[in-house]
Parts: structure tokens; sequence; C-alpha cells
């Protein structure tokens, strides 16, 4: 028996909670838009009305200005989103056990085994119809036989409406897709796909599985098994608790970064927070990565895999700074910059210790941390700090505050 799956996308989600709270923003262009001030001035959505006028998500708010010269600005208010995704979470729960969160705004329900679930598309439109009425809000179903094929469903009619996508349907309907539009097939797998003159999820579907692996790897193959509508991937239940695969700070700061000095201040400050929260989750990692993103808005990552796996923020900071010295010429400004530990373990679990490298971590180094993390759980997170970030900093992070505030540095979510 096929499974039944939806993906409920709620439509416009930040600017949709923006105009329940606020209704006369209904009737004006309106984005709601990152913090100028700490250069996180870009399109997070928009309403209709600026759709229309030709606003896009991710482009810089005057470019948007130019196009829309009344658009309304509105700050982001992320309480509140979390307040009405909780809110559809709870509402799905009603239906199964079944839930997956995909960010805010999505989920993926498995109604496969559910008595009394019935018609997959009288389900799907009953919830859209509480979530309009009882939320205030207006969401998307994409049903299907799998997740990948259920989100393009959710994708694929918008706003409020319900797709089903089935296996007698889903070479019309998915087969000629753009092949960005398929899961995880972001802009760097576009081009490179587009080189061989794929642009298109049939075109994508009909290739070897075996070429696809050779020219993407390991990507490619589960691309392509979603393309053929050959995903199997469950619905996790929804008391799962998300397995955290890497945790990671990113930082956009007040000016470019110009010095190796910037640099290693900032990295100091992520390294930071990255270790508290790994020794927080009781997590080692065996892999270090960069971002670079330059004042032109050019960007790439760079990684390096460790012999001996740490949750220390000198061996991060350590290794994060040598993999910016090997790669960065310094021909621009950096404008944001983000560290990454990767390939986390468990604690507890069994890893191989050096006898060679000084850098590895002690039982002395880990001693320190854990009283670091004692005395910033206790008096605050800036109750103590490296000196070196004390002074010449501020410039970078106003009002001294190293990287928990607003001073520009953004806590990315841990996968």
């Amino acid at each position: 028996m096929d499974r039944k799956i939806l993906h409920v996308d709620q439509n416009c989600f930040f600017a949709s909670v923006e105009m329940k709270n606020n209704p006369h923003l209904r009737n004006v262009p309106m984005a709601v838009c990152g913090d100028q001030e700490l250069r996180h001035g870009i399109v997070l959505t928009k309403n209709p009305l600026a759709k229309k006028a030709g606003i896009q998500t991710g482009e810089v708010i005057w470019q948007a200005k130019q196009k829309c010269p009344e658009l309304v600005i509105v700050n982001a208010h992320y309480d509140d989103y979390s307040y009405y995704s909780q809110k559809a979470f709870e509402m799905y729960c009603q239906y199964t056990d079944r839930v997956e969160p995909f960010g805010m705004d999505e989920c993926w329900l498995d109604l496969t085994d559910i008595c009394g679930a019935g018609d997959i598309k009288h389900t799907a439109d009953e919830i859209r119809s509480r979530i309009k009425n009882e939320l205030g809000l207006t969401c998307s179903v994409g049903a299907s036989f799998n997740k990948a094929f259920a989100k393009l469903g959710s994708d694929y009619k918008k706003p409020d409406a319900t797709t089903i996508i089935s296996r007698e349907n889903f070479r019309d309907i998915v087969w000629p897709l753009p092949v960005g539009d398929l899961l995880y097939a972001g802009y760097a797998t576009k081009k490179k796909l587009a080189r061989i003159n794929v642009n298109t999820i049939g075109q994508l579907a009909s290739l070897p599985c075996e070429y696809i692996e050779s020219y993407l790897g390991k990507n490619g193959i589960g691309l392509w098994i979603y393309a053929n509508g050959l995903d199997e991937s469950p619905v996790n239940f929804a008391t799962d608790q998300r397995i955290i695969k890497s945790v990671g700070n990113s930082a956009t700061t007040s000016r470019d970064m110009i010095c190796d000095d910037d640099i290693w201040k900032t990295i100091l400050s992520l390294s930071d927070q990255i270790a508290m929260r790994m020794r927080k989750y009781g997590l080692f990692g065996y892999t270090i990565q960069i971002y670079v993103r330059d004042s032109e808005l050019n960007g790439f990552l760079r990684q390096r895999h460790l012999f001996v796996p740490t949750n220390h923020d000198a061996e991060i900071a350590r290794v994060a700074m040598d993999l910016f010295r090997r790669n960065y010429t310094w021909e621009k400004g950096v404008r944001s910059l983000g560290v990454r530990v990767m390939q986390v373990r468990p604690a507890d679990a069994c890893r191989q210790i050096s006898l060679f490298d000084p850098n590895y971590l002690t039982d002395e180094k880990a001693a320190v941390a854990k009283i670091i993390d004692n005395l910033r759980l206790r008096f605050g997170e800036q109750a103590i700090f490296r000196g070196v970030l004390l002074d010449s900093h501020t410039d970078l992070l106003p009002d001294g505050q190293f990287g928990w505030n607003k001073g520009g540095f953004k806590r990315s979510m841990d996968e």
C-alpha cells in the first residue's frame, strides 16, 4: 500500500503573521526584512502586493525600494512566528503522531496507518480550512506517496491550495519542473547540472544513476532517487528529538573585517559560543568548517578533518583561522564569517587520542572549560571572556557585546 504523506507549507509565513497582527499591512506592499543597522538588510518574505511589484526574497532592501518606493519595511518578530508555528504543529499532531517539522513554517505528516484518515485530499483541505479559521493564516498542502513529492506539491500551487501527486500523474506534474525545485538541489548543484544540460527534474530522472553519482557524488544519488519517485525516507515521530549533525555560528559584522586581527577576534567569539553549546549537548566534533563572504557577497566554504575530535574553543578557533589564512588573500574586505563543527559524536563515544599533537583536548583544558561554563551559567554569558576581545573590537560588535546580542552575531540552527 502506498504511503499517504502530506507536506504543509504556510504561505508567506512571516508576512502573514505580521498582517494578522497589523491588518493595515494587508493593503500596502510590505516586506519582512532583517535589521539594516546590523547589515542583515535583506527581504525575508513579502506579502502578495509586494510580490506583484517584483520584490524577491533574498534581495537587499535598497534594491527592493528601487522596484517599489512605497514598500513598507517591517522588522522580524520571531517570538510571534514561533507562537503560530507551535500552534500549527499542535494542530497537526491531532491527526497523526508522525509529524516532522522542516523549518518554522513547514511540516510533513504521515497519515498512512491512521484510522479514519480517509481520503487524503479531504484531510489536506480540512487542515487548510482549520489553519485559516483557527489561526487566521493560509497554507498550501502537497499530498503524495513520498516526502520529496509531497513537498513539491505544496510548492506547486499557491496560495491556499492542495495538490495531489500520485504514481499515475507524477511524470506529468513533477518531471517538467526545474531541477532546482527538487529537495536539496541547491544553487551550486543546479548550476553544475546545467553544464550537462540537465535543467528539469525529468531530465535528471532519465539519466543513469551511476552517471549522476560519478558527476555529483553521494548527493547525486539522493537527487536521482527523489526525481524518480523512489524516496522512502520516513516521517519522524513528533516526539523524536532532532539529531544534531553540526553546531555553528555566523556573523555579519558592523563593518567589513579588513585584517587578520579582525578575523581572529571574530573567530574567537564564534568558536567560544560553539564550544560552549557543544559541551552543553555533550558532543565532540571531527571536522571544522569556515564560511567566508567578502564585501561583494562572494563566498566560499573550506573545511578540515581532525584526527582527534574536540569541543574546545581554542582548538576550533586555531583550525578555523588556519583555514582562513590558507584560503583568503585580502583582495577585498570580509563582510561575514561563519564557523561550524561537523561530524559530531557523543562525548561518551570511544575516540582515539594523540600521542604527538600538543593541541588535543587534555583533562586540564576540559576542566577549565567546565569552570568557565559554570561561571557563565551562574552569572551570565558575559561574566568571563578572553582578554583579547576587550579592546578595539567594539566597532565590529557594538556595545562590546562579544557575540551574544544584537551586535552582529547570529546563532545558527544546530542540525
